[in-house]
């Protein structure tokens, strides 16, 4: 039997249909023939690759001039697939298990976890022990690790509020007010950003805070517990 191909070796796209053919290969001829089938049913592309065990970039190509029917599927919400429901069991899981081996959080416990915390995230300059995130956890737990283990004046402390234009102000503001037990009245003028479509899509609805306290004897001593966490001889190497 002759190649199917020319004798220079060079395969174009047309030889290699012809020999797929002529060998009798099928691919994933099936699997393009589903996914047109439960495109046009108004399935989504992530759940047919998942349901077919296929890229999704396979089924962007496979399906892409297939007319969607907007059913059911497509206006209310959906089951999750058999990958979801497996990704969410295995996150409930090592949710447990990691309470499990974190436990109860004693005061030294608390103290280094908060040193962690401000390793990653304070200010390392400047006269203020500064803080600043969109979590609401750890706005919290740093504040509660400032009053807890520092000497502070609750009517120094200062918060101030980075916030998209055309997100509740107001909300937001009242939001993190309960957040760290700052009065509204402690906050500064909010930073209002413009939205820029081109950066990034999403929004953090409540914006982000900085938790500011000016008092540079302070700053030092979170410093001073800070670098005792870094230098500890028992961290390996």
């Amino acid at each position: 039997m002759g190649r199917p191909y020319p004798a220079g070796g060079w395969l174009t796209i047309e030889h290699m249909f012809v020999y797929s053919r002529a060998v009798g290969y099928r691919g994933k001829v099936d699997e393009r023939a589903e996914a047109r089938r439960l495109r046009g049913l108004g399935w989504t592309m992530p759940d047919i690759a998942a349901g077919l065990r296929v890229a999704r970039s396979s089924v962007s190509l496979w399906t892409r001039d297939v007319p969607v029917a907007l059913g059911p599927r497509r206006l209310g919400p959906r089951s999750p697939n058999a990958l979801e429901r497996r990704k969410a069991a295995e996150i409930a899981d090592l949710l447990e298990e990691g309470r499990t081996r974190i436990g109860a959080l004693s005061e030294r416990d608390l103290l280094i976890a908060g040193a962690a915390l401000y390793a990653g995230e304070g200010s390392k300059t400047g006269n203020e022990a500064s803080f600043a995130n969109t979590n609401p956890a750890m706005i919290g737990m740093y504040c509660a690790w400032l009053r807890r283990f520092f000497d502070i004046d609750e009517s120094r402390l200062r918060a101030r509020l980075y916030l998209h234009r055309g997100l509740d102000l107001e909300k937001a503001t009242q939001f993190w007010s309960s957040v760290t037990a700052i009065p509204v009245e402690q906050f500064h003028s909010p930073y209002r950003a413009e939205p820029n479509p081109s950066l990034r899509q999403s929004k953090h609805v409540h914006g982000c805070l900085t938790v500011r306290y000016s008092c540079s004897r302070t700053h030092r001593a979170v410093l001073g517990v800070v670098q005792a966490l870094l230098r500890s001889s028992t961290i390996p190497g």
